[in-house]
């Protein structure tokens, strides 16, 4: 067996084993196991700077330094000796030469991915975007459902080909969300509002979390994403409206804790009976932008109009107005 065909077989093994470390049970954990075509497209921007990267180190060490091995090999009289040379145009140009091709190569394709990826960009798609507002608090991340009227903790459900535009903010410290197998990540802060535009293009569940330190809890700082059929959503959110604790004063009380997710649930009343996630129902539309001002002005309690029964108009399971048909 050659080298050439040794060296191709554990390459191959590899491969195989990196792509089983990309997904952990039935749980998607990376972009290298895309589910949505932005982690589809850093999958493929990521082995184009790998490769652009290999040229740098393949050309001087495997090529270039075997050459000078044979080429000044003991006995090889040709070889001119020159030990006291100062100056050679031809290893200048070879030392900077290629460094300064890499860099400009990899500038052009950092740059073109970096605004054809904009987070900020919304997704084509003859549908509407499903909208979730997103409050990172400690340790543990809200979802709200605006146009549903529900909220969840430990899980983040989409249908799939959906667009998925969230919006979301901070509470406390800045923190950041990331959801490896949809693609991008991005920071949070209190008193701002971030932006990320996602899809899901299969069903099955994708890790969450939050990716910046924010104290004891942190590494329990994690949530499930959940893509399902439009159909499987429409039933989910049904059944959250049935069987989700009210998004009360009381209860967002609760939530702004510094409190791990099996910490909330012990202090919910009526919590413990649920999947090892929190739901909510009666969400205002009011309630997101409030904890933006109120972070943004230090204020530890929101108004009341947060919590405003008349801005929690009813709704189909799709996002749609009961009354009209029409998406708000």
């Amino acid at each position: 067996m050659s080298k050439a065909t040794t060296l191709g077989r554990w390459a191959a093994v590899g491969v195989v084993l990196l792509m089983l470390a990309a997904c952990s049970g039935n749980t998607h954990l990376t972009f290298l196991d895309p589910q949505g075509p932005i982690a589809h497209q850093q999958r493929w921007h990521f082995y184009w700077v790998l490769a652009v990267m290999a040229v740098l180190v393949a050309g001087p060490i495997f090529v270039l330094l075997p050459f000078w091995a044979w080429r000044y090999r003991y006995g090889k009289k040709s070889a001119t000796y020159k030990p006291n040379w100062e100056f050679s145009r031809f290893l200048e140009i070879m030392a900077w030469g290629g460094p300064i091709i890499i860099v400009v190569i990899l500038a052009v394709f950092v740059w073109r991915d970096s605004h054809k990826l904009d987070p900020y960009k919304p997704l084509a798609s003859k549908q509407a975007a499903l909208r979730v507002e997103v409050i990172g608090y400690d340790w543990k991340w809200l979802f709200l459902y605006p146009d549903q009227g529900i909220a969840s903790i430990g899980t983040l459900a989409i249908p799939v080909g959906r667009p998925l535009s969230l919006h979301m903010t901070s509470a406390t410290v800045m923190q950041s969300l990331f959801i490896p197998a949809l693609g991008s990540q991005i920071y949070v802060m209190g008193g701002m509002v971030s932006q990320l535009n996602l899809e899901a293009s299969k069903p099955g569940k994708s890790l969450g979390e939050n990716t910046m330190y924010n104290g004891n809890g942190f590494h329990l700082q994690k949530f499930t994403t959940v893509s399902m059929s439009p159909d499987d959503f429409k039933a989910w959110v049904t059944k959250v409206r049935a069987t989700g604790l009210p998004l009360d004063a009381q209860n967002l009380k609760l939530i702004a804790r510094r409190s791990t997710r099996s910490d909330l649930i012990a202090a919910l009343p009526g919590a413990r009976s649920m999947d090892g996630n929190v739901y909510f129902t009666g969400v205002s539309k009011s309630l997101f932008p409030a904890v933006v001002r109120a972070t943004m002005d230090g204020r530890p309690t929101l108004p009341e109009s947060a919590f405003d029964p008349e801005d929690r108009a009813p709704q189909n399971s799709d996002g749609a107005n009961a009354a009209t048909g029409h998406p708000r």
